[in-house]
């Protein structure tokens, strides 16, 4: 099919001759996934699609206890701090958005009355501003009115340098003005080909002003709305124990029909997810486990109890591990990890690429992950157009041996390289759980093999992922020489989502390291790309130019992909749950129903 096929395909669309299913089963068939080919359409003003999950309750409540595992338990229900998932997960409980993403990629209105387009005044020809009309009747949790004030201080307070919010690069370089009480504008400082960034998805969550409007820049931790939130979610806060459990009942005012289904909501943390797996399919104590990292044939046994399913859904979501180029063993101006140091050994490229060689992915694939992933070499997976074709991944120990040797790092005698008296010695670390535990031991035999000594660190999800500035074993701390973790592609374009190569969201002291770049490296190239692809609005010039960054990280072996990862959940057979792949797990938790 070539382009005047596929205008004329988006013709016959917009005319209601060819339904959209259609239109995108049509791009699946030449390689154009599901989420790239919703784009397509709403870049050329083809009309949103509804929720993807039909909603059959004739009335709000009565559908009793929803009970969801969350194993990586959730710290904080201030989404504007939720740099981990199961944060935001937590978050979007009580906080909504403008627009949320479905499982096919169409944007779909939360808090907005209907999603922007030129046919409807919302997107400027040039890129330059996005109107959104904001949905009028909905009430804050305490009862007053969600208006276009709430809107504006949000976008004041994530913009704000001194609140320190996981969220500013979204932010930061845009002004949003008030036009009425239910109409907002968005004016952007170039070009902005990828506008639905600011108030939609997890990012884009709304504060309510009259709750934080004291407590912004220098005084944000102190809000008591952190923990105890008042949102326009589906659900109203209960109570929450960091780190153990989260209680919410309905809200009778929600502001759409006949939702929430579920009278009162229990969300669990802590444990593995194992015992996750186990209680949702097994047991049947529990209606949904998240992010079910099992290995494939422990899944299987569990499924053939009847109780539960397993849910895959696509993403763009990546394993990988992270190879620190600064040095976490010495501190400097009170951090470890800092941009200011350089690592005594991994700042070799040599080490770097010889380790990329010592990745055995496609057994971690066949043997560990099952369908919860795919060996990749590739940080962007998905969509197909944002993918690079020239990343290629190998397994060999013989040729990472020669690049050592020809490198000058020599066996000593207890078969460790070294040189200049620096030894290769390496702890890596991850999240508690099996797969990851199985993976770094395939990692560290092959490591030895090549005179590479791996010590391996495990950390308690709750831990490893909390935004504590406290706590120096978390994942944005960096206190390690290499770490593994998955990382999420919160929408069906990746450029936030590689705002993780960026200089300027670099993780560090000043910014409670709630920066978005927990590597520390970067590039001026890949800043001058980035930065290019952020105001260039030819969808091909602009996906090459992202495609150019991750290809940076990835052949400086800074970043190495290990799997593109699907969401795996596990639901009780009656729950009928709506996951999408470019959102977090609860962004449609209200049309959640049992059958």
């Amino acid at each position: 099919m070539n382009e005047d096929e596929i205008r004329k395909a988006i013709a016959e669309v917009k005319q209601g001759t060819l339904s959209r299913r259609s239109f995108i089963r049509t791009m699946a068939a030449i390689g154009i996934a599901a989420p790239a080919a919703s784009q397509i359409l709403a870049w050329n003003d083809v009309a949103m699609a509804d929720a993807t999950l039909p909603y059959k309750p004739t009335k709000a409540g009565g559908g009793g206890p929803l009970k969801i595992l969350l194993w990586q338990a959730p710290t904080l229900l201030n989404p504007h701090f939720a740099l981990g998932t199961k944060d935001q997960i937590a978050t979007r409980i009580f906080f909504e958005p403008l627009a949320g993403w479905d499982k096919e990629g169409n944007l779909i209105p939360c808090l907005a009355a209907e999603v922007p387009t030129k046919a409807n005044g919302g997107l400027a020809a040039d890129g330059m501003s996005v109107t959104w009309k904001l949905k009028q009747g909905v009430k804050w949790h305490d009862g007053k009115p969600f208006t276009a004030d709430d809107v504006v201080f949000t976008w004041q307070y994530a913009a704000d340098l001194a609140t320190a919010a996981y969220t500013t690069g979204s932010y930061k370089d845009l002004k949003v003005e008030k036009i009425d009480d239910h109409t907002v504008k968005l004016l952007f400082k170039s070009p902005t080909p990828f506008w639905a960034d600011p108030f939609v998805g997890s990012v884009g969550q709304i504060l309510p002003k009259h709750h934080f409007g004291d407590y912004v820049g220098a005084k944000s931790r102190e809000a008591p709305g952190n923990l105890k939130p008042v949102g326009t979610g589906p659900y109203k806060f209960v109570e929450f124990k960091p780190g153990d459990m989260i209680r919410a009942e309905r809200n009778p005012d929600y502001h759409v029909k006949n939702q929430p289904h579920f009278d009162t909501l229990e969300v669990k943390g802590g444990g593995d997810a194992v015992s996750a797996a186990r209680a949702v399919l097994q047991t049947g104590e529990y209606d949904y486990a998240w992010n079910l990292l099992v290995e494939e044939e422990v899944l299987k046994r569990m499924e053939a109890s009847g109780k539960g399913k397993v849910d895959v859904t696509p993403s763009g979501n990546v394993e990988f591990i992270i190879l620190n180029t600064t040095d976490p063993w010495t501190e400097v101006d009170g951090e470890r990890s800092s941009v200011k140091t350089k690592h005594p050994t991994l700042s070799d490229p040599a080490v770097r690429r010889a380790i990329n060689l010592l990745i055995d992915r496609e057994s971690i694939q066949k043997f560990i992950y099952g369908r919860g992933g795919i060996a990749t070499a590739s940080f962007v997976n998905q969509p197909p157009q944002f993918k690079s074709s020239k990343l290629k991944y190998e397994f060999d120990v013989d040729k990472a041996n020669k690049i050592l040797d020809e490198a000058g790092w020599k066996k000593g005698g207890d078969g460790i390289r070294e040189k200049d008296g620096k030894k290769l010695k390496f702890v890596f670390q991850t999240s508690t759980n099996a797969p990851r535990q199985k993976t770094q031991a395939i990692i560290k035999q092959a490591c030895q093999k090549a005179g590479i000594e791996i010590e391996l660190k495990s950390v308690t999800a709750s831990v490893y992922f909390s935004s504590d500035v406290g706590n120096p074993d978390t994942y944005s701390k960096f206190y390690a020489d290499m770490e593994m973790y998955n990382t999420t592609q919160p929408q069906p374009d990746p450029e936030r989502f590689l705002n993780q190569c960026v200089s300027w969201e670099i993780a560090n002291k000043d910014n409670k390291w709630l920066g978005r770049n927990i590597s520390r490296w970067s590039d001026p190239e890949v800043d001058k790309a980035y930065k290019a692809a952020q105001n260039e609005l030819d969808p091909v010039k602009r996906a090459a130019l992202l495609i150019k960054v991750d290809e940076t990280f990835c052949e400086a072996n800074v970043f190495l992909p290990l799997l593109s990862r699907n969401i795996v959940g596990g639901g009780a057979n009656s729950l009928m749950a709506d996951i999408s792949g470019w959102d977090v797990t609860t962004w449609n938790l209200a049309s959640w129903y049992r059958i």
